[in-house]
């Protein structure tokens, strides 16, 4: 699907994004149960829940701290969340992994730090492939 394609009037989204919220206000209120929020989700819905969490097919999407070696004077560690997607192939192997991190916080968190590499590290290429392994629609 083209990025440039508009499926739905916003008016539309809108309108279901406010029933959403009065019905989580309802259920938050204690006046219907969670199980009804269904109602605003196709039956091949994926939802990631941040305590319950959700493996989607042969996905797996699992966060992580980006933690650098030493802490701070405060005992704080030098660290930077973030996220992977990961894709099951059987056999005990994974066919894919994309991470998603901020990296400029974690080229902050370097210089903050000190930190150097023990060994050479190879730098990233000038024009790395940026492709996105699922979309949004």
């Amino acid at each position: 699907m083209n990025a440039k394609t508009v499926r739905y009037s916003p008016e539309e989204i809108l309108a279901t994004h406010h029933r959403y919220l009065e019905r989580r206000r309802k259920i938050e209120a204690g006046e219907l149960g969670w199980e009804t929020l269904a109602d605003f989700f196709t039956d091949d819905a994926t939802f990631v829940d941040p305590a319950w969490g959700r493996v989607d097919g042969d996905s797996l999407v699992t966060g992580f701290q980006n933690r650098l070696p030493g802490r701070r004077a405060d005992g704080s560690y030098y660290q930077a969340p973030g996220v992977s997607r990961i894709v099951y192939a059987g056999g005990g192997k994974f066919s894919f992994e994309q991470d998603l991190l901020n990296m400029l916080h974690v080229l902050e968190l370097i210089k903050e730090s000190g930190w150097m590499p023990k060994k050479k590290m190879n730098a990233p290429p000038r024009s790395p492939v940026r492709l996105c392994a699922w979309t949004l629609d």
